[in-house]
């Protein structure tokens, strides 16, 4: 068995497509990035690559690379969940936290689940995802941008 844990954050940008675990939200801003800005998902990614011993994110999909410009983020979860079942583990469990003052995310967090257990190939039900504010303090509080954290349990294969 692997524990693997990944950490992301991004700051807001007006009048871009705010897609959190592949879920596009209802508001007219978004989070600037190199990709879609997909917290969650490069949170998870991180966990997954970590734990399987194969780097992080920005070694498997480098923001040097315009391949990867403004690409939607469940295309490299995907990948990674690809390179690490290749390097010979499975996805037993994956459990995450989104931070953000703003948006709400209650309204997605079903779609959310759905939406990372497809492009990851797992169960729904090896998936959880919550949410919390900071109560108005740190980057997330004054409304400046989102993280997320997200720790997985790999088993090899």
């Amino acid at each position: 068995m692997r524990i693997g844990h990944g950490y992301d954050a991004h700051r807001f940008e007006d009048g871009k497509k705010m897609i959190i675990g592949g879920v596009c939200f209802d508001c007219d801003y978004g989070l600037m990035a190199h990709s879609d800005g997909d917290v969650l998902a490069h949170a998870i990614c991180d966990a997954l690559l970590g734990a399987a011993g194969l780097g992080d994110i920005g070694k498997l999909f480098p923001d040097t690379d315009n391949a990867y410009k403004n690409i939607y983020s469940m295309l490299l979860l995907e990948r990674a969940c690809a390179a690490v079942r290749d390097a010979g583990f499975e996805i037993e469990y994956i459990d995450s936290t989104i931070v953000a003052q703003q948006p709400k995310m209650a309204p997605y967090i079903a779609s959310m689940r759905e939406t990372v257990a497809k492009y990851a190939k797992i169960d729904p039900s090896l998936f959880n995802v919550k949410a919390t504010t900071e109560e108005k303090m740190g980057f997330t509080g004054r409304k400046e941008g989102i993280s997320a954290h997200a720790v997985c349990l790999l088993r090899s294969i």
